[in-house]
């Protein structure tokens, strides 16, 4: 797997900013494939050509609060899984912010939505279709992964949010009460007052209720939380107030579970191995 860490100036966040990249690398050859020589006994592996134009389906993943842009490739095994299913991943830097255009200035959701598809799938072998971009994240990510899911269903195939609790919540109610009563200093300077949710741009209830009268095509949204995480009942909320607004989704409470590395490890695998209509193959546009 190819990794790589580009760090730029957004000119959104109008500041500079990391991102981590994997890339499928171990079954891409030079040498054309007729060329190339198995050794006795061992297996032949899948192999594809290097050629122009050629892309990869594409996975943004949103971190969880407290972590960067490495943690998800840091304490996961998603190199590997990505890998395997010849698919790269996109993890930036998106600090406490809930990956929401903040009432404090930085507009995140912006970054995340306009200004960063179009750097790369301009800069990296990113294909620009929706059927080939999809978007996950653990914990805080998994918000997010539903918000960017509800909020610009243009853009993602499909949404996974593992463990999602705090932040941009469906169930408008739950959300609104939230903000105004934890006392999370994070909350309240991201979304502001609390008695100006209900509609507005960080409401995800809202949003899926507005899709469902309009007929949006939505991302298929797979949520999975553990069930000993504390998280869980704001999850389940989550749950029940997409199934109410008409909104099919896959779930999964898993037993045995937390909230940590040791849920979100297989369950990104799952997500890549089973649940994303991954192709699994390179995309050749030419030739």
């Amino acid at each position: 797997m190819g990794l790589l860490r580009f760090s730029y100036r957004s000119e959104i966040l109008s500041l500079h900013t990391n991102i981590t990249v994997t890339l499928p690398s171990e079954e891409l050859t030079y040498y054309p494939l007729t060329d190339i020589k198995r050794e006795e006994g061992v297996a032949a592996r899948r192999k594809w050509e290097y050629r122009d134009g050629m892309k990869f389906q594409t996975v943004y993943l949103l971190h969880g609060g407290g972590d960067d842009d490495t943690c998800v490739v840091r304490k996961s095994n998603i190199e590997r899984y990505a890998e395997e299913n010849c698919v790269m991943t996109v993890t930036a830097q998106a600090n406490d912010s809930f990956f929401m255009d903040t009432q404090y200035g930085y507009k995140y959701f912006t970054f995340l939505t306009e200004e960063l598809p179009k750097v790369i799938q301009t800069m990296f072998p990113s294909s620009p279709k929706r059927e080939d971009n999809f978007v996950a994240g653990v914990a805080m990510g998994g918000n997010g992964s539903l918000a960017l899911g509800l909020k610009r269903p243009d853009l993602y195939a499909a949404c996974v949010d593992l463990s999602g609790g705090i932040g941009c919540s469906v169930d408008t109610d739950a959300f609104i009460d939230e903000v105004r009563t934890l006392k999370m200093e994070r909350l309240q300077s991201t979304f502001g007052n609390p008695d100006k949710l209900r509609d507005g741009q960080y409401d995800l209830g809202g949003y899926a209720r507005r899709a469902v009268e309009n007929g949006t095509k939505l991302p298929d949204i797979y949520i999975a939380v553990g069930e000993n995480d504390f998280i869980r009942d704001v999850v389940r909320k989550d749950r029940d107030a997409l199934i109410s607004s008409g909104i099919p989704i896959h779930y999964e409470e898993v037993k045995g579970y937390t909230h940590d590395w040791n849920f979100w490890d297989p369950y990104l695998k799952k997500a890549l191995s089973e649940w994303l209509p991954l192709k699994r193959e390179p995309i050749y546009l030419q030739g």
